[in-house]
């Protein structure tokens, strides 16, 4: 059942990733391996998960003295008042530095989680169980945690690594559609900034792992990703310099998420996935990216229909907005706009390299008719 592992090497710590169908059967021992001194453990599960599995989780944890929370996600979810809340209990229960918080849901319960954990007593356990596709080739990976601000996303945040990563397949049989679509553009960028080969691979086998018609092939793409996402966080932990190509198309998206107030009209996958097609646009109109190159990676969204054209989401006043945010982005050192773009299909220009005047950048996004 357990067949593949891969470390996890950072500065900070070195940790496991377990990937199997109904690895979830074997937490229970996976804990008493990696953590053998935990007593208690608070569950945050996303309320979308069927009781059913949650039911089931708990039972795996039996021995030991449980506490749930099950939360209605969404991006205004991560937020202070949440994290007060649980840090507070947690803190009311006497949870210890051995004791542990486990995430029960997709990257935005991850983050959160993550951040929650760190706050308290500056560092309990922690474990990620991502149960989305998304989550599972990007999010749960890196020790990115934090919770999200009025200004923009992820702007108030730590770097805090799990104690394990265990990623059962098995959950991604419920997942609806539009949740392997936004999983898979996190596959696609992987590909797209650092493996070429990879991108011609998924141009053969995406449909069928966007529709789970060959399991080995959706676990083959899982794992690749969180080779190709865990290559870059050895070398560079903190996103100093080579982790920012990991937001490739991420500036775009979550400027997007923000103007749509982090609404249910647009997830993350679909804003990244509309994102990256704005950078390689400007990549070509920059002469960085070859028109060829631009045409493969055109082919590629409209053979699998990939969300790609954001002015069929946004007015030229929304525009406006979306600019705001990019303005306000944590990877910002000065009044310009930095972005990652691409100079072919798996390498991309260099971290920092690339600004923009943010009215350039307007003018561009309102020309765009993709």
């Amino acid at each position: 059942m357990l067949n593949n592992k891969i470390i996890i090497k950072t500065k900070s710590k070195s940790y496991p990733i377990y990937f199997g169908h109904g690895v979830l059967s074997i937490i229970g021992k996976l804990i008493n391996k990696n953590l053998p001194n935990i007593k208690k453990i608070c569950i945050v599960s996303d309320k979308k998960i069927p009781q059913i599995l949650l039911n089931r989780l708990c039972k795996y944890l039996k021995k030991y003295n449980l506490k749930t929370y099950r939360l209605s996600v969404n991006e205004k979810t991560k937020n202070f008042k949440v994290v007060n809340k649980i840090v507070e209990d947690l803190l009311e229960d006497n949870f210890n530095r051995s004791d542990c918080v486990i995430a029960f849901g997709g990257g935005i319960l991850g983050d959160l989680s993550a951040f929650i954990s760190n706050l308290t007593k500056r560092g309990i356990k922690f474990i990620n169980i991502p149960t989305t596709l998304l989550a599972q080739v990007d999010a749960s990976i890196g020790g990115k945690a934090g919770i999200n601000s009025r200004q923009g996303k992820n702007l108030i945040g730590t770097f805090y690594q799990p104690d394990f990563v265990l990623t059962d397949i098995s959950m991604l049989d419920s997942l609806p559609h539009r949740e392997m679509i936004c999983g898979y553009g996190e596959i696609l960028k992987h590909s797209l900034i650092l493996d070429r080969n990879f991108f011609l691979w998924l141009a053969k086998n995406a449909k069928k792992i966007i529709h789970r018609k060959n399991s080995k092939l959706l676990k083959k793409a899982i794992i690749k990703s969180c080779k190709i996402k865990s290559k870059i966080v050895k070398r560079d932990e903190r996103e100093k310099n080579l982790r920012m190509i990991l937001n490739f198309g991420h500036t775009f998206a979550h400027g997007f998420e923000a103007a749509k107030n982090y609404s249910k009209k647009l997830n993350h996958g679909e804003a990244v996935l509309m994102g990256m097609m704005c950078a390689c646009q400007l990549s070509f109109q920059k002469k960085l990216l070859p028109l060829k190159e631009l045409i493969l990676i055109k082919k590629h969204y409209l053979d699998l229909n990939l969300p790609m054209n954001f002015k069929k989401k946004f007015n030229n006043r929304e525009i406006t907005k979306i600019i705001s945010f990019m303005k306000k982005d944590k990877k910002n050192l000065s009044e310009k706009i930095s972005l990652i773009l691409i100079k072919k299909i798996g390498k991309t220009s260099k971290q920092n390299n690339f600004t923009i005047d943010p009215n350039e950048l307007k003018k561009f996004l309102i020309g765009q008719n993709i």
